[in-house]
């Protein structure tokens, strides 16, 4: 009797990476449901619990943002020297004790140091991860890096609604609480990625083919002299800014500029969620190749000018015309969220040679963390000036989407070396 296989595990099958890939995704969901929980009420804990003033809780996350900058190359430097199962493992287990001595004390000093030291392995996680991922998956590595990015919006969405729980109940404790279940989640995180194989790393394979005669192009070994991967690395920090600009702008502008109901920001972060999670993995395949990621570039300049445009619009009229206008900005931004997210992932590592990789793409996180650091303090600017900036840094966005176009059009025509060779038995 034929017996037909049950649809969970036919969509855990199709996961790149076979058991470690799902693992791994499993450490995702769990450690963004930790931080979901701990992310909305940290200024709130700086603020009732440990007593500090809004000028120090504006300071320290300011200081603590600067120092994690330096995560993601650090991070990226070691995992070309040390496996890399280990470093995540390390990076887990340093972010709990930050956070846990966060608990130790009310002095300012020490928990600027404490936040400052969380700040450094927190950055380079994602920088570890996609390593992981590209080391793991191979040619499938944007669509597992869709996966993983589908389940850390789930597990943000469960943390959030965790923490909104715990902080109805009106308590002080409940910030303690919160705290404690995040650390809670990088101690299960850090043995479920014990659990997971060493992936193998690329240099190994580079070597393989040397060996064999193929030895392929040169390219630059270290990311600070390769001026083409640094100016990609610019241009990527100017593309990451959808990210402020929903997350910190709209909200913003929803209260300063525009008729529509506070009430409406939340809702726009919530679709803004909706839409990576269903539209993130299906859009992949639109960047599985170096070439397709390219052409990307530039229907994500399409959605940067209607999404600007949108925000310019939503000042201009009463109500109605305003939550229109926002909600098709919150739209086009997360669909440039989506297909920058996957343009990025392909066209880093292929840039990468593969004795480097690492270092390379910890030079490419750079990219994420300068734009969390600075990108508020450039959007809040935009928005003093009017209505009349957001076109205007709309066709900035353009401007950094065509001079990415443009600076990696030779580099790519070149196969890279990132990843092994694809065979007909790897489809």
């Amino acid at each position: 009797m034929n017996r037909r296989t049950p649809w969970h595990s036919t969509v855990l099958n199709r996961i790149p990476g076979g058991r470690d890939g799902r693992r791994m995704l499993i450490v995702s969901i769990i450690d963004k449901t930790g931080t979901g929980l701990w992310a909305g009420c940290t200024v709130l804990y700086f603020t009732y619990v440990s007593g500090l003033g809004l000028g120090q809780v504006g300071l320290l996350m300011t200081i603590s943002g600067g120092v994690g900058i330096a995560g993601a190359p650090l991070a990226g430097r070691l995992a070309d020297r040390f496996p890399l199962v280990r470093i995540i493992v390390g990076a887990q287990l340093m972010r709990a004790a930050a956070l846990l001595a966060l608990l130790s004390t009310d002095n300012f000093l020490l928990l600027t140091l404490y936040s400052a030291l969380g700040a450094l392995p927190d950055r380079a996680g994602s920088v570890l991860i996609k390593l992981y991922a590209a080391r793991l998956a191979g040619p499938d590595r944007v669509r597992y890096q869709a996966i993983q990015r589908t389940t850390v919006n789930i597990g943000w969405s469960i943390g959030g609604l965790g923490a909104a729980a715990a902080l109805a109940t009106g308590s002080t404790s409940a910030y303690g609480v919160l705290l404690i279940g995040n650390v809670l989640t990088y101690f299960v995180i850090a043995v479920l990625t014990l659990r997971c194989d060493e992936p193998p790393a690329p240099a190994r394979v580079a070597a393989t083919s040397a060996t064999s005669g193929d030895r392929g192009p040169a390219k630059p070994t270290n990311p600070w002299r390769d001026r083409t991967f640094l100016g990609y690395t610019a241009t990527e920090a100017a593309l990451f800014l959808d990210d402020t600009i929903l997350q910190v702008a709209i909200p913003l502008w929803i209260v300063h500029a525009t008729s529509a109901p506070v009430g409406l920001a939340p809702l726009l972060l919530v679709l803004n969620t909706v839409l990576v999670v269903a539209f993130q993995v299906p859009l992949a395949r639109f960047g599985a190749t170096t070439h397709a990621a390219r052409r990307l570039l530039v229907p994500l300049a399409g959605l940067f000018v209607v999404g600007t445009l949108a925000l310019a619009a939503s000042a201009a009229g009463e109500r109605p015309l305003a939550i229109s206008a926002l909600v098709i900005a919150v739209i086009a931004l997360s669909f440039a969220e989506i297909i920058h997210a996957t343009a990025s992932w392909e066209l880093s590592v292929a840039l990468a040679p593969a004795e480097a990789q690492g270092a390379y793409l910890g030079v490419h996180g750079l990219a994420h963390s300068t734009q969390r650091f600075a990108g508020p303090l450039l959007i809040t600017g935009v928005m003093s000036v009017g209505a009349i900036a957001w076109p205007l840094l709309g066709l900035g966005l353009v401007a950094a989407g065509a001079a990415q176009h443009r600076l990696i059009r030779d580099r790519i025509t070149k196969p890279s070396l990132s990843v092994a060779p694809v065979t007909v038995s790897e489809h």
